[in-house]
């Protein structure tokens, strides 16, 4: 940690005796004695909050004295920090408080509250981190910051999964119990420490011990750096962090441009390069620009137009599917529906977020750093899903069974081809059960079913997008669907996702459509995104399916594919000869080229030829051999650098962010 400079510190009130202090050491104004106190509690309550993460992630990190030692000394500096961030208002308010006011007794009516206030506070943010790591496995991070948007949500959602009332009347009772012992020290700091008329400073010394004050965290803010991806164990980085650091940082990295934060290459450079990457045996550039990302794909058999309903399925990682080995018969149903359709066994999601796969289904695209596209503004009228469908003459719908203006998915949806049906839509005797994400799937499905028989009345294909709730915590469902209880843990919710798609397609069966539809069941993203590494592969595996009785043939396809694959090897199953600028390719095309895309909202990866390539937000690269991969851990080994790698991540992901920036993605006829 960096030497503080010893001329703000000079007689500061914490390096001084109580007593017996000469007053020429005093330099400091007296009324700012309140600071370090402030600065102790929190700094001592983000302590105890990492040693107690510490202790119950032992198993997960490094024991040896140089790691624990850089875990809490790395801890202690961003928690030093922090605490300067936090002690800013009380600067301001002894600054600018007079003297009168000091000596008062209504100094002590504003002091007592704040106090205890804060000491409330520093609970609850202890209980919160507690809660978010035993969600994500880490600290407060950019869905942190989604979650302080999306109030109604997420504060339903933890009330739903938590014993609120008692954690927040647990958190008082201790508060309560703590405060006595602070306000002694509080009444010592006001009555013997000072703010006697000769003790405290001039206006003039006041402006400048408390300009010393407001320096140090201008300072940090301008020379300090999180330490994400300091160690090679993620577990390790995210002990050393501090929650409400990051969470700040999420803020301020909500959006992040690509040629300022990652390695990058010249924009043209960047372009002529991905086209190749992009381009199959049977499509072809339609300009010579290297902007120009539009391609014709063609085909040698007549385009089929059949009903298409994606079933986009939340959180459901592919170790859950008895398919890829898991023993614990969650998924019986989809199980035999995926032996009767086409499997792809080897597929990965591009990020950690409902809106991440969205983004990758839809418009095909890698991720790109900061919010995904769902997410951001000016996100309308893009080379999408809907409108590639829409424009055949197609019904396009998107259903989702909670309020669409979470994440924006409505006005996204909305602006690129999509009717949008969400919870608004539905009628009181279409709701059987709810919670506060949304209504039960079956409830989702069963409106689907009426919007898609709509469709076929009026002799119109249809498209169908739905965006299940039900695996998702506080795993609520219907009472008596499964042999697993609601309301007891993921996998409940996931024999429940299995349970609805599975009646969801027996009943479309019993519908004069259902033969000439094609269902393509995949996931948004893994239940869980923890891991050891700086991107646990295993984390982003999911499940696809395509299934289509009497027009796909079943089968299992393992080749190493992405997200961003499935509309363009839907398309070519369909024989569809349409003009491009996706970026995804068909995997069952013999020239497919194996590769994958996975992301947080900072870190880039890319997955070819058994490596891992991940550009970091810092304008540097590492290089991991995949020893192993299952369902439960990804082994890493770092090596050398291979060039040939980090230029095709730099091409793909450097060319996603032109695509959007320089709107070369957008939608045209």
């Amino acid at each position: 940690m960096p030497r503080l400079p010893h001329s703000i510190f000079a007689g500061s009130p914490w390096l001084l005796p109580v007593s017996g202090v000469p007053a020429r050491v005093a330099q400091v104004p007296t009324r700012f004695r309140l600071l370090p106190l402030l600065l102790v509690l929190y700094v001592s309550s983000a302590f105890l909050t990492r040693l107690a993460l510490m202790v119950t992630n032992w198993s997960l990190i490094g024991h040896s004295p140089l790691t624990l030692s850089a875990i809490l000394g790395i801890g202690l500096f961003y928690d030093l920090i922090s605490g300067l961030y936090l002690v800013i208002p009380l600067v301001l308010y002894l600054l600018a408080a007079p003297r009168r006011l000091l000596r008062s007794r209504w100094h002590r009516l504003i002091l007592y509250p704040f106090f205890f206030a804060f000491l409330y506070l520093l609970g609850f943010l202890a209980v919160a981190e507690w809660l978010f790591w035993d969600e994500f496995g880490a600290r407060f991070n950019f869905i942190a910051v989604d979650y302080l948007v999306y109030t109604h949500e997420v504060i339903g959602n933890i009330t739903e999964s938590y014993p609120i009332p008692t954690l927040l009347t647990g958190i008082g009772i201790v508060s309560g119990l703590l405060f006595p012992a602070l306000r002694l020290r509080l009444d010592r700091i006001i009555a013997n420490e000072g703010l006697a008329p000769w003790k405290d400073a001039r206006p003039g010394r006041r402006l400048v011990s408390a300009f010393a004050f407001l320096l140090l965290p201008l300072l940090a803010f301008v020379t300090v750096s999180s330490p994400a991806g300091a160690a090679s164990n993620r577990y390790e980085t995210e002990l050393a962090e501090n929650g409400l650091y990051q969470l700040f940082a999420a803020f301020r990295g909500n959006s992040l441009d690509y040629r300022t934060f990652y390695l990058n290459i010249d924009d043209k450079t960047a372009l002529a390069g991905l086209r190749p990457l992009l381009s199959q045996g049977n499509s072809r550039f339609v300009g010579q620009k290297p902007e120009d990302l539009t391609r014709i794909v063609a085909s040698t058999g007549a385009e089929e137009h059949p009903n298409v309903v994606f079933v986009m399925v939340e959180s459901l990682s592919a170790e859950y599917l008895g398919s890829f080995g898991n023993k614990e018969g969650l998924t019986p149903n989809l199980d035999r529906i995926a032996s009767q359709g086409l499997l792809f066994k080897n597929l990965y999601a591009t990020g950690t977020r409902t809106v991440r796969g969205m983004e990758a289904v839809t418009l095909s695209e890698p991720p790109t750093p900061g919010q995904a596209i769902v997410r951001r503004p000016n996100n309308d009228h893009l080379f999408s899903l809907g409108y590639l469908f829409k424009n055949r003459g197609y019904d396009t719908k998107f259903l989702y069974g909670g309020f669409g203006y979470f994440d924006n998915m409505n006005a996204y949806f909305g602006g690129n081809g999509f009717q949008v049906i969400d919870r608004s839509d539905l009628q009181s005797n279409e709701i059987t059960f709810a919670n506060i994400w949304g209504v039960c799937d079956e409830d989702l499905y069963g409106r689907a079913l009426k919007e898609f028989d709509a469709s076929h009345a009026q002799g119109k294909p249809f498209l169908g997008y739905l965006m299940t709730t039900s695996n998702h915590r506080p795993f609520t469902y219907p009472d008596g669907k499964i042999d697993i209880p609601s309301h007891t843990g993921r996998n409940g919710g996931v024999k429940y996702t299995d349970y609805a798609i599975n009646r969801f397609i027996e009943e479309a069966r019993q519908h004069p459509w259902f033969t000439n539809t094609v269902f393509v069941i995949v996931a948004d993203h893994c239940a869980g995104s923890a891991g050891s590494q700086e991107l646990p592969v295993h984390r982003y595996h999911i499940p696809l399916l395509f299934y289509a009785p009497n027009r796909i043939a079943p089968g299992v396809n393992t080749k190493l594919a992405s997200q961003i694959d499935v509309v363009p090897t839907l398309l070519g199953l369909l024989q569809w000869r349409y003009k491009t600028k996706l970026f995804g390719q068909d995997i069952l095309r013999p020239d497919f080229t194996p590769r994958a895309f996975i992301s947080t909202y900072q870190r880039l990866g890319y997955l070819r030829n058994g490596y891992l390539t991940i550009l970091n937000e810092r304008q540097s690269v590492n290089q991991y051999r995949i020893k192993e991969e299952g369902m439960q851990n990804s082994v890493l080994e770092k090596v050398a650098e291979q060039p040939e790698l980090t230029q095709e991540a730099i091409c793909y992901y450097q060319g996603a962010s032109l695509a959007n920036s320089k709107r070369l993605n957008r939608w045209d006829k």
